[in-house]
Order: structure tokens, then C-alpha cells, then sequence
């Protein structure tokens, strides 16, 4: 069977109140789907992930779907290259995990992890910043697998997915302070590596998840 980056589609753009059975009917004329992975942050916009049996019935759902509009929203969609559980394959080597709230973890097996990814945060971006904005100016750094924008105040903070470690950091090294532009407005922006820790709480495996942007 082919790798699973190659017949994973992202999926960016949804409303917030998107089941995943909308999603299933989104796709399920491309092919067989084997996978279903919807998130749906604390604010818009959503995203999931979609599993297909053939990359080539991926590619097709691509070809149909990206642009399409959803309930208003026009949707995004393109192979995750990896991006998939990126975080989670990474923390979650030898445990088991459920997600009890937004900020705590059970995990089985695990007394203290920190964890670094492929992920970098642009902080400082003016509110017109689209994904596309973003992901054309991190490209200069690597080969970037997706970008999300959410709008944070007066103006907007990135999420930013390399395929690889070594084109994060030199994105960290190349663009931080950089200046960022598109056709309505111009800013210098911070980029920032995104890491996750693990704190153990209780001898039962409670561990509280955190944030650490630096």
C-alpha cells in the first residue's frame, strides 16, 4: 500500500460547526475513504484531515474540491505531505493518548516529554494576511506543507508547516523580522518555533499541555 502522506488530503477553510459526515460527503465520490480526522480549534477556521484507500483517488479530490464553496466558506484543499499528525506521531512514540480538554493530555507510560516540530509560528501579520499570502513568503525559507491564518486582535498570527526540520529552522534564522507584503499592507514579522511540552501532573499519567513559543 502506498505511504500514508500520499494519500492524505488537508483539508483548510471549514465552518466550525462542520460534521464529519459533511465531509464524507465532500469526498466520498473520489474514492474509497479509509480516514476521517476533523479539527475544530477554539476559533475559525477548521481543518481535517482525509484518508484516502489510493493516492490517486486523493489527487482526484484535490482536482475536484480545492476552491470549492462550503457553507460559505471557499475551502482549501491539497495533500498533507506529511503534515498529518505531524505533532502527534512525534509526541506520542510508545504511549497512548485521549485528549480529556482543551488543555490536558492522559498519557500511559510517559513521565516527561518535550517535543519539537516541523511547525513555526509568524507573529505580527496584518489582519489582511491570507494563507496563500503566507505560505508564498515562507516558501522563500522551504517547502512549506500548509499555512493557516487566524486573526489574533488587530491583526493576525500564522501556523506554518515544513515538510522537513532543516527548513524550519532556516526559516527561523531567514525570515524572522523579515518584512511581509501583500497587495494591501506591508509588516515585519516574528517567526518563532512552535514546541509542545508534556508536565506530569499525577503518578496516573495526567499531564498538562502547554504551549512554549520563544
Amino acid at each position: 500500500m502506498a505511504s500514508r502522506s500520499s494519500r492524505t488530503i488537508y483539508v483548510g477553510n471549514l465552518p466550525l460547526d462542520v460534521k464529519e459526515w459533511e465531509i464524507e460527503d465532500l469526498f466520498y465520490k473520489y474514492g474509497h475513504i479509509l480516514d476521517i480526522e476533523l479539527k475544530l480549534p477554539s476559533r475559525p477556521p477548521g481543518f481535517c484531515f482525509v484518508e484516502f484507500e489510493d493516492p490517486l483517488d486523493a489527487e482526484d479530490a484535490i482536482r475536484g474540491r480545492d476552491g470549492y464553496n462550503f457553507d460559505g466558506c471557499r475551502i482549501r484543499v491539497e495533500l498533507a505531505h506529511g503534515g498529518r499528525g505531524n505533532l502527534l506521531d512525534m509526541i506520542m512514540v510508545g504511549a497512548a493518548a485521549e485528549v480529556v480538554e482543551d488543555d490536558l493530555v492522559f498519557l500511559i507510560g510517559l513521565s516527561f516529554e518535550f517535543v519539537h516540530c516541523d511547525l513555526v509560528v509568524v507573529r505580527g501579520l496584518p489582519s489582511s494576511a491570507s494563507w496563500q499570502d503566507l505560505k508564498d513568503h515562507m516558501r522563500k525559507a522551504g517547502d512549506v506543507c500548509f499555512a493557516e491564518v487566524h486573526q489574533d486582535g488587530d491583526g493576525a498570527m500564522g501556523i506554518v508547516d515544513y515538510t522537513n526540520y532543516d527548513d524550519m529552522k532556516y526559516a527561523i534564522r531567514k525570515l524572522d523580522d523579515s518584512e511581509f507584503r501583500n497587495p494591501f499592507a506591508r509588516a515585519y514579522i516574528r517567526v518563532i518555533p512552535f514546541s509542545i511540552g508534556f508536565a506530569k501532573l499525577s503518578g496516573f499519567g495526567l499531564f498538562k499541555h502547554y504551549l512554549s513559543m520563544f
